[in-house]
C-alpha cells in the first residue's frame, strides 16, 4: 500500500526481545513486479503472493531459491482495490480486499479461490465473501487517520477466517471472524484486543504449533512480530500474547508473513521512499523453536459437553475448540458460537445433534438431550 507515514523521532520504546525467533536473514530483493507485495501463502514449494491497492487482480508464485516469478493467475471477477493479505485452508484460498487507508469503504470483499482450480488454470474464477463491521458508524473519510483499515486474514477453522484490523489512531488491533461461505455479513469484534503499538500489516496460523505470527511495523518503520498463543476459542489476543522487535532489519515496511514449516517463516516487505529514506521489497526468513505437536496431540481432540440432559446452560470443555454449531433432527442450524457457555433456555425441548469445530481443522459430533 502507498503509505503516508510522518517521521517522528526515533523513539524504539522498551524492547521485548524473545529468544525464540532467531536466524532472521534478508534472502533477496524481490521482483520490482513485487515492489507492493501485501500478502503471502506457501503452497507447493513456492511463495504465492500479490500487491496491493490499484494493481493487477494476479497472484504470483515466487520461487525462493532464484527470487525468479515462475507463474502468475489472474482471478478473473475480481478487481484489486486493496488486496491486503492472503491466507489458505485444504482445499481453498481466500484474498483479503480489506484495506481501507480512508476508512470509508462500503465494499470490503474476500474471493476464495478453489484450489484445484488455481493449480489447474492461470484464470480463475472467484466466490465473494463481503463484509462489514458492526461497530462502524460513521464512514467519512479520514485518511490514514482510521480504525477501519485492515491487512491481515488468517485460517484456524474449517468455517470461519480471522480478520486483523490495523488501527491508525491508538495503534491497536480487533479481531473478527467472518464466514468462508460466500453471501454479505456483517461482524463483530471478538472479545480481546492487543495493544500492538503498530500497525499490523499480515498475520499466518502454524497448526502444527497452534500459534498465530503476526508482523507490522511502527511509526519509524521498525517492523515487530507479535506470538500469539494459548487464546481461548478464536479470540485471538486472549492467551499469552509477545512482541519482538526485528531490529537487525533496520528500517522495512514490512506487509506480509507465512509460516513455510514447523519452525520456518517468510516475511516480504514493501519498497518505499520516504523523505532521506528509501529501500527495495525484500524477501526476509527467520527460524522459532516452537514445541511442534505430535500426530497423537493432533488427533486427540477430547471434547466434553455438560451437563447432558441439559435445561439452560451447556458448558463445552475443550482447549482445542474453536466455535461449536447446533442442529435439530431436520438438520436445521439453531446456534452458531464461539463461547464455552452457551444458553440453550430458549431451545425446544428435545434431542440435538452438536458440531464442534476443533483448531487442526477436524470437529467432534456431539449428542444433547435439551428437557
Amino acid at each position: 500500500m502507498k503509505k503516508v507515514i510522518i517521521m517522528t523521532a526515533f523513539i524504539l520504546g522498551t524492547l521485548n526481545v524473545v529468544a525464540q525467533i532467531a536466524n532472521v536473514k534478508v534472502k533477496f530483493n524481490l521482483p520490482t513486479i513485487l515492489s507492493e507485495s501485501s500478502g503471502a501463502i506457501f503452497l507447493n514449494n513456492k511463495l504465492i503472493t500479490h500487491n496491493d491497492s490499484g494493481n493487477e487482480n494476479k497472484l504470483f508464485e515466487l520461487d525462493t531459491i532464484s527470487g525468479l516469478i515462475t507463474r502468475s493467475v489472474t482471478v478473473t471477477n475480481a478487481t484489486n482495490i486493496d488486496w491486503e493479505d492472503i491466507t489458505q485452508d485444504e482445499t481453498s484460498i481466500y484474498i483479503g480486499d480489506i484495506g481501507n487507508n480512508n476508512g470509508d469503504r462500503t465494499n470490503l470483499k474476500i474471493y476464495k479461490l478453489n484450489k484445484s482450480d488455481y493449480l489447474s488454470f492461470t484464470s480463475v474464477t472467484a466466490e465473494i465473501i463481503n463484509f462489514n463491521y458492526s461497530d462502524q458508524a460513521d464512514f467519512t473519510p479520514n485518511p490514514n487517520n482510521t480504525e477501519w483499515d485492515a491487512e491481515a486474514l488468517i485460517s484456524i477453522d474449517t468455517n470461519n477466517l480471522i480478520l486483523f484490523t490495523k488501527n491508525w489512531v491508538s495503534d491497536t488491533t480487533k479481531a473478527y471472524s467472518i464466514p468462508k461461505n460466500s453471501g454479505t455479513f456483517t461482524v463483530s469484534p471478538l472479545p480481546t484486543t492487543l495493544r500492538s503499538g503498530g500497525r499490523i500489516t499480515g498475520a499466518t496460523y502454524n497448526p502444527s504449533t497452534e500459534k498465530v505470527y503476526s508482523i507490522g511495523y511502527n511509526s519509524v518503520l521498525q517492523p515487530f512480530i507479535w506470538v500469539c498463543e494459548n487464546f481461548r476459542s478464536n479470540d485471538i489476543f486472549s492467551g499469552t500474547n509477545t512482541q519482538t522487535l526485528l531490529t537487525s532489519l533496520g528500517f522495512e515496511q514490512a506487509e506480509a508473513i507465512t509460516y513455510i514449516k514447523d519452525n520456518r517463516y517468510f516475511v516480504t516487505s514493501e519498497s518505499f521512499n520516504i523523505g532521506p529514506l528509501s529501500d527495495k521489497g525484500k524477501l526476509v526468513s527467520f527460524t522459532t523453536n516452537d514445541k511442534v505437536l505430535s500426530i497423537k496431540e493432533l488427533a486427540t481432540n477430547v471434547v466434553s459437553l455438560y451437563p447432558n440432559p441439559v435445561k439452560e446452560v451447556l458448558y463445552i470443555d475443550s482447549s482445542v475448540f474453536t466455535s461449536i454449531e447446533i442442529y435439530d433432527t431436520r438438520s436445521v442450524l439453531v446456534y452458531r458460537g464461539y463461547n464455552e457457555k452457551i444458553n440453550v433456555s430458549e431451545l425446544n425441548t428435545g434431542l440435538y445433534v452438536v458440531k464442534v469445530l476443533l483448531k487442526d481443522n477436524t470437529y467432534n459430533i456431539k449428542k444433547i438431550i435439551k428437557y
